[in-house]
């Protein structure tokens, strides 16, 4: 049998919803809860859970917000171990998930299972690297944050319970140090992404359920982002409200529009013109229930190197302001380049609702320039 030390930041993500862009700080996470963002790290943990057999597979964690509540509705066999953090309240801190993890590393783990973002990952490697755990101690991560561009997370929650599924069954896995990366949030909100490798983490070799680092763009796609922008204009319909997601792809139908442009956010646009810039989740729920236009499109790119296009940098574009759009209105667009960069791995969708990331799998139509489309599979 397994053991799986268990520890979740409750208040990892909890920025996205809202367009603040990331979580870090405890006044991002006061203005988040200020404008009425909730958590949705525990259901995103009990996705991953709820893949798991209980007969394979026993728990550490610690109580409260940080584990237990998440694994008591469950039938698992687990221990709650005694920590020195106040775990009732979801207000947690840095400091709160490294004490975490080292009370569960103290009771042997073979695999410690985290959630949370970017953030988390690096308090998890912190607490591990001054107790000699880096480089021996399985790690799995269960994508929870904004951002996320570091490689020791699985591609969805469900992935995690897939791989711990294996691992429990016998599955003979390589095990390989994966980065962590950070961002500085600062400058991300201000349209810029400084990312650094902070250090690495051991996690199981699987390219179809593990994450990879995120990629960018290359100087001389230039051309072919200018061609999307171009093929998008072109078709773009009279009194359809267009919701455009963020990433240097779509950026590139921003300046072709000569309109303001939110690089690391969502911009809405009406009729060519610009109707607001940098929205969050409930901002397009309230333009969609006004219903001031004909109909709506959501236009998204991939992330190069990891192929997610909903639930990474985006959670603007949720579950529910999908349903209100429409499965069938979204748009992806990415250059040739960009889908090389994912070998033959699907695209990704992690929105946090199961029906719709399964309504959206399939085989879809990818914009890759003018008059030009590829299809790519959805996983």
């Amino acid at each position: 049998m397994i053991k799986i030390g268990l520890v979740i930041n409750p208040l990892a993500g909890i920025g996205g919803r809202v367009a603040l862009k990331g979580s870090d700080g405890a006044q991002i996470v006061e203005q988040a809860l200020a404008l009425g963002a909730q958590s949705r790290v525990t259901e995103r943990v009990a996705t991953t859970l709820s893949q798991l057999s209980p007969a394979q597979l026993c728990f550490c964690t610690v109580s409260g917000v940080m584990g237990e509540d998440v694994l008591s509705p469950f039938d698992f066999s687990y221990q709650v171990i005694p920590c020195e953090i106040e775990t009732e309240s979801m207000h947690t801190c840095a400091q709160d998930t490294r004490l975490a993890v080292l009370a569960l590393c103290e009771q042997g783990i073979d695999i410690l299972l985290f959630a949370g973002g970017d953030g988390t990952a690096r308090d998890v490697l912190d607490t591990l690297k001054q107790n000699g755990l880096d480089e021996t101690l399985t790690v799995i991560g269960i994508p929870a944050g904004c951002k996320i561009h570091s490689a020791v997370y699985a591609l969805t929650p469900t992935r995690a319970g897939e791989l711990l599924n294996l691992l429990a069954a016998g599955t003979a896995m390589t095990q390989v140090a994966a980065q962590v990366m950070d961002l500085d949030e600062q400058a991300f909100r201000q349209g810029e992404v400084k990312s650094f490798c902070y250090g690495y983490l051991q996690v199981p070799v699987d390219d179809m359920r593990m994450q990879l680092i995120k990629q960018g763009g290359i100087q001389h796609e230039a051309l072919a982002l200018e061609d999307i922008a171009e093929e998008i204009i072109e078709t773009m319909q009279e009194d359809v409200l267009y919701i455009i997601g963020s990433g240097s792809t779509t950026e590139a139908i921003m300046k072709q529009l000569n309109l303001k442009n939110t690089l690391l956010g969502v911009d809405v646009v009406l009729n060519h013109e610009l109707l607001e810039n940098d929205v969050s989740e409930q901002t397009l729920l309230t333009l969609l229930d006004a219903q001031k236009f004909n109909s709506a499109k959501i236009i998204v790119t991939v992330i190069g190197g990891q192929g997610h296009i909903f639930g990474r940098g985006n959670q603007q574009l949720s579950a529910s302001v999908l349903k209100a759009v429409g499965l069938d209105n979204i748009i992806i667009v990415a250059t040739n380049e960009k889908l090389r960069t994912l070998g033959q791995r699907p695209l990704i969708v992690d929105t946090g609702d199961n029906t719709v990331d399964k309504k959206l799998a399939g085989l879809h139509t990818v914009i890759t320039g003018y008059e030009q489309k590829t299809l790519v599979q959805i996983a």
